[in-house]
């Protein structure tokens, strides 16, 4: 999945416990924060791991593969919930939310 996939399933009313069950994510869990590897890009896959896993590490390697934290989920779904009366694509909106966690988070 990548990051303009998951903007679009959550504009469209996507429902988290049903996402957390469809991705294995612990329902129980803190904090799920999102990774992707780099060089950053609104392309590229992301991955989601538990707090409780990464310990908020900023990298963090799976099966080889070095990941790097971009944002925490529930600041995601905020952002989703902000941008619902905006009219902006979700690549747009994919672009901005990656600029912020570039740039400012």
């Amino acid at each position: 999945m990548t990051l303009i996939e998951l903007i679009h399933y959550f504009k469209i009313n996507g429902n988290q416990d049903e996402f957390y069950k469809n991705n294995s994510l612990d329902l129980a869990s803190e904090v799920i924060e999102i990774y992707m590897e780099k060089p950053f890009n609104t392309k590229n896959k992301i991955a989601l791991f538990e707090i409780e896993k990464t310990q908020g590490k900023v990298e963090y390697e799976v099966e080889n593969i070095k990941y790097y934290n971009l944002i925490d989920f529930y600041y995601f779904l905020d952002f989703i919930e902000d941008s619902k009366n905006k009219n902006l694509t979700n690549e747009k909106l994919a672009e901005i939310l990656l600029n912020y966690c570039i740039n400012d988070a």
